[in-house]
């Protein structure tokens, strides 16, 4: 278990809270116009000047002390919002449902473990010298494989490189904490899954209900449209002719 130097860590500190403030700052956003980059230049200085505060004065410190570190997916993903508002880019998927599947399923398996409640120690297999490399390699060509796949797409392109940078930055400077699970979780990102599974069910239910509802206004209108007209009762010549 090889830990990273204690210097790096609060840097790392200072300049991931800074990143993630910066995104949320730009996320809360609700001007006539959109952000241009001097605006976004401007909130990035002003995050790494408040973050770079001496001790507690800084909310670095009091973020610290109640989430420890960003995970460097958390990083990657604010980093990928931040780079799409600089270019003007749509803004992409950041959180997938699929990812955030993953990252909820694994986020209460550990926070469980960490309880007491469960008594596998998986959040201390992550410090272990033969499992996290080899999870870390398999992650790292897994995402490689992903970007490659998909040049032409954002959707699934972000996510991966936001997963392949958190995997790089463990496996060269075992940031954030030495653990490969705080490097691609932490309670915020968890928080962020599980927000984002639940948006996306209940978008799953209001489209279905959408379709249910354009599916019996269209049969009613087909069933008024084609409803056969009440044959008229014609009399015949004899009966004509009778009645005269």
């Amino acid at each position: 278990m090889t830990l990273p130097d204690l210097a790096s860590q609060i840097l790392y500190g200072r300049l991931g809270w800074a990143i993630v403030f910066a995104t949320v700052v730009c996320a809360l956003w609700r001007g006539a116009a959109p952000i241009g980059r001097p605006a976004l230049a401007a909130i990035m200085a002003a995050a790494l000047a408040l973050m770079a505060l001496p001790g507690n004065l800084s909310p670095a410190w009091y973020l610290g002390l109640a989430f420890q570190y960003p995970s460097g997916l958390l990083v990657g993903c604010c980093v990928l919002r931040l780079f799409e508002r600089w270019h003007g880019m749509r803004r992409s998927q950041a959180m997938p449902q699929t990812l955030a599947g993953l990252l909820a399923v694994a986020g209460t398996l550990l926070y469980l473990d960490a309880m007491g409640l469960m008594t596998r120690g998986f959040y201390y297999a992550g410090f272990g010298g033969s499992l996290a490399p080899i999870v870390a390699v398999a992650a790292a060509v897994a995402c490689a494989f992903a970007i490659v796949r998909a040049q032409a797409s954002n959707a699934a392109r972000g996510p991966a490189m936001a997963i392949l940078g958190a995997v790089a930055l463990f496996s060269v400077l075992r940031l954030p904490t030495g653990n490969l699970w705080d490097a691609l979780l932490d309670p915020l990102l968890f928080g962020w899954a599980l927000v984002a599974l639940v948006a996306g069910a209940l978008r799953r239910s209001s489209r279905r209900a959408s379709d249910q509802v354009t599916t019996t206004d269209t049969e009613t209108v087909a069933s008024t449209v084609l409803q056969p007209v009440a044959a008229e009762r014609f009399s015949s010549l004899k009966e004509q002719v009778g009645g005269k």
